[in-house]
């Protein structure tokens, strides 16, 4: 009967509502972005014969390697890269979002990982239950995302210096990145279609399975999180051990086992807390100095403060938008276009060569 008494059903407090607006917002930033930048690749390929759309800053968030090694620049000299200078700004956000509230990005605004929701959903739909692979194989899989991190972050920061990184960050190669990246998806390859379909239909099966198991973003993230001083915490005294926490975790955290949620897979998504039905029993702390709890409303409004605070920051310094005029863009296209859309490091240095006549005639005649 003491059990009994102590389930209070709170589900009118819940946070996925909200949280499912901030997705969907989101997701629609970035439609927005993409029909942005496509106006802007028509006038590229017009030869800027179509009307002229500024390039969207947003779409640097899609470039996560150049924003890495921007990180890194800035980092080792101090340096804000002009190429995509919004990439930098968004990267910070997000890191300090996982500072404070853990890999809150993941569950909060990033679009694929809102896809990857939507795809569980209707996994758990068709089956009846959340599938999950042994123990053996998951711990197996999730480690790729990892061996991905660790060789970007080895290739990076060991390899290259910060000079190199700033040689490939100058490069004609990393100021076209995100026209060749739109390229892919516009002008996608049959091989490049059937992995994003396998892709897909294992995310029917296993919830989230990029975000698990390949996303090295995801990783990075998980590792910064760690370091949060803000978790999620179980009131031993208070929990009947019903099992919804564990059934609503998305991430497989058994969260009835344990004090504390320390987990590189925790995304601060909430869906534990929400689904507690015995009150004051699971609930987001602050442990540093002291532990207070933090209301889940505040949450949502922390991811998104610190996201458009950081990027509003980048914005009122004059590093949001970059420097790179219109005719430059045009002479970057054409030598683009000129060797098919290179991918390689023979390429690129070919492209740089090129451009850098480019320029030169470009200036002369100009």
């Amino acid at each position: 009967m003491g059990d009994k008494n102590k389930i209070i059903r709170n589900n009118e407090n819940g946070i996925q509502k909200i949280r499912f607006i901030i997705q969907l917002s989101f997701a629609l930033l970035c439609v927005w972005i993409g029909v942005e930048f496509y106006f802007f690749t028509r006038f590229l390929e017009t030869n800027g014969a179509a009307s002229f759309y500024e390039r969207p800053p947003g779409v640097d968030g899609f470039l996560p390697i150049s924003s890495f090694m921007s990180f890194y620049l800035f980092l080792t000299t101090g340096e804000i890269h002009q190429a995509h200078p919004a990439g930098l700004f968004i990267f910070l956000a997000i890191v300090l979002m996982s500072l404070v509230f853990g890999k809150s990005f993941c569950s909060w605004m990033c679009p694929i990982g809102f896809i990857s929701e939507l795809v569980g959903d209707f996994g758990e739909k068709v089956f009846k239950r959340r599938l999950k692979l042994p123990r053996f194989l998951d711990y197996t899989f999730r480690s790729l995302k990892y061996f991905m991190l660790g060789f970007l972050i080895y290739s990076v920061i060991f390899l290259m210096t910060p000079i190199a990184v700033k040689y490939f960050l100058d490069s004609p190669y990393n100021i076209v990145a995100d026209i060749k990246m739109y390229y892919f998806f516009a002008n996608i390859s049959r091989t490049a279609l059937i992995v994003i379909s396998v892709l897909f239909i294992l995310s029917i099966f296993i919830r989230n399975f990029w975000c698990r198991f390949l996303c090295p973003y995801g990783a990075l993230l998980g590792i910064f999180s760690l370091f949060s001083p803000n978790k999620i915490q179980r009131n031993a005294n208070n929990c009947i051990a019903c099992g919804l926490c564990n059934k609503a975790c998305p991430s497989f955290i058994k969260v009835d086992q344990v004090k504390t949620v320390i987990s590189d897979e925790c995304s601060t998504c909430l869906n534990c807390v929400d689904v507690c039905p015995v009150k004051d029993t699971l609930q987001l702390n602050t442990l540093l100095p002291v532990r207070k709890r933090i209301n889940k409303k505040f949450v949502a409004v922390g991811v998104v403060v610190i996201f458009m605070v950081i990027t509003g920051l980048g914005f009122v310094t004059g590093n949001w938008q970059n420097k790179i005029t219109r005719e430059e863009y045009l002479i970057h296209y054409k030598l683009m276009n000129s060797y098919g859309h290179p991918t390689g490091p023979n390429a690129m240095k070919q492209l740089n060569e090129q451009a850098s006549k480019e320029n030169k005639r470009w200036r002369r005649e100009n």
